[in-house]
């Protein structure tokens, strides 16, 4: 029987701080990723939210599986996280939210399109596309990335592996050359939540009455 003094000491009795192994090759791929890459980047995709908020343009984000929920959650937090105390966030469209147009579109024009053809419709010259693709290959991505040049809208990717196709389509990638899909998703969301940290610490001057005032050529390129 364990006595109440025993218990105590056991309580006490440090936890071994010993890390698995899986757990320690995890923390040394993303380690690798992050410390071979050129932030620069990522300081250019800052200035180009903050311009989109400012000029009170369109975001629009895409991926597919784990990056598909990234572009939801990630919508989320661009819409209301960086603006909480106004409710002025930016205008963006996580293009994997809606189900219903996502199944219309891959059953009567195909899976490859469901992003394309959204941005036919919504998007504007001067929008901004941010896609997510571990592979850089998918057909659905690659479309988007295509059709958004043609719509002449700014496009970001953030890449893993090689890059694939996706390095070169996109006007601006952010590539981690990571043979791994779940850093290079986690990469993705990291990379989202430094951007909504720094857009909500430093706001974009925009306000609703300064947004109504502006001409008309000004607030839409249609």
């Amino acid at each position: 029987m364990v006595t109440l003094a025993k218990h105590a000491r056991l309580r006490a009795t440090p936890k071994s701080k010993a890390v698995p192994e899986f757990v320690r090759h995890y923390h040394d791929t993303l380690e690798t990723a992050w410390k071979n890459h050129d932030w620069s980047d990522v300081a250019e995709l800052a200035v180009a939210l903050r311009r989109c908020w400012q000029d009170r343009r369109q975001l629009f984000l895409c991926g597919n599986g784990g990056s598909a929920a990234n572009a939801v959650h990630l919508a989320n937090d661009f819409l209301y996280g960086v603006a909480k105390a106004d409710g002025c966030g930016l205008r963006v469209t996580a293009l994997t939210a809606n189900s219903a147009v996502m199944t219309c579109l891959g059953n009567d024009i195909g899976y490859a399109d469901i992003f394309s053809q959204q941005l036919s419709v919504l998007a504007e010259p001067g929008d901004l596309l941010l896609a997510f693709s571990g592979s850089g290959n998918s057909p659905n991505i690659v479309k988007a990335l295509e059709r958004a040049r043609e719509l002449h809208m700014t496009s970001y990717a953030i890449l893993g592996y090689s890059g694939g196709k996706c390095l070169t389509l996109a006007d601006h990638p952010i590539h981690f050359p990571v043979d791994d899909m779940q850093v290079s998703e986690d990469l993705q969301v990291m990379i989202g939540h430094m951007l909504m940290q720094e857009l909500s610490q430093h706001p974009r001057g925009w306000t609703a009455d300064a947004a109504s005032s502006r001409p008309a050529a000004a607030r839409s390129s249609r």
